[in-house]
């Protein structure tokens, strides 16, 4: 029975992994801030008797650590961990005001995916050397950290800092025997994409997302793009040269300021 860590669990992505691992069977630690919706979802899940509750924000790195240490003391250890609690906000850095969102953004999208694995890699190389396989850390970026979008600079520049946190993470760890994870959405029907109000191409349900993400997690692969044709509009976006990425972007639509 695999024992699965998610922060982010109370709605969207987070929620529907939760619901995909545990109808796989999993035990789950669930993280998210709100008490009654974590209850709600718990409530959904087959089995809920097998699974842990932590309500806390993912900014309070002392509660996320406790969490880590009670599920792996309940569990006698940790099978998966997915950092998938994550914030978007549009930003304009001309703005002063919109510096205290920059660093809420990147706090809860960056520094929180870090204080999400820190706890959980001295048991995992435990396990490891005790001949456990299937040992997984798994980050979640975006598209959007692939090249910068105007308009979402804390976005962006945040889901771009987790995806290249998590190479150099997975370079670290290659010989432990934990495999890091990256996992990079397009646009998923989530409450997050719903607030946009622009076409959003090759959209998701959240539920195969899930589905796909967990074959990927399975698989152990290193970096895996969700759906598979955002995947190929990434590269190509990769390729353009920063004359005509500008060109094209800079009347794109932006993400409201709140």
């Amino acid at each position: 029975m695999q024992r699965v860590f998610i922060t982010g669990a109370s709605s969207g992505i987070g929620a529907a992994l939760a619901r995909f691992y545990a109808g796989q069977g999993a035990t789950l630690g669930l993280v998210a801030r709100r008490q009654a919706v974590l209850e709600q979802l718990l409530a959904s899940l087959p089995h809920p008797e097998r699974h842990r509750l932590y309500a806390l924000d993912v900014n309070d790195h002392a509660a996320l650590t406790a969490a880590a240490a009670d599920f792996i003391a309940a569990g006698d250890g940790v099978d998966v961990v997915i950092a998938s609690a994550g914030i978007s906000q549009g930003t304009l850095t001309e703005y002063a005001e919109d510096q205290q969102v920059f660093e809420h953004v990147f706090a809860t999208n960056v520094l929180a995916t870090v204080a999400t694995f820190t706890p959980f890699i001295a048991t995992m190389k435990r396990q490891a050397q005790a001949g456990q396989t299937g040992l997984r850390l798994v980050g979640v970026g975006s598209v959007a950290g692939i090249r910068g979008l105007p308009g979402a600079g804390a976005y962006s520049g945040s889901k771009a800092a987790v995806i290249s946190y998590c190479e150099s993470l997975r370079v670290e760890l290659r010989a432990s025997g934990i495999k890091v994870v990256t996992i990079v959405p397009g646009y998923i029907d989530t409450p997050m994409t719903q607030a946009n109000h622009y076409k959003m191409p090759f959209l998701m349900p959240v539920e195969q997302f899930a589905a796909r993400t967990g074959a990927a997690v399975a698989r152990g692969s290193s970096y895996q793009v969700i759906p598979w044709q955002m995947g190929v509009v990434a590269k190509l976006l990769r390729l353009l040269p920063n004359w005509l990425y500008d060109l094209a972007f800079s009347k794109a639509p932006h993400k409201a300021r709140k």
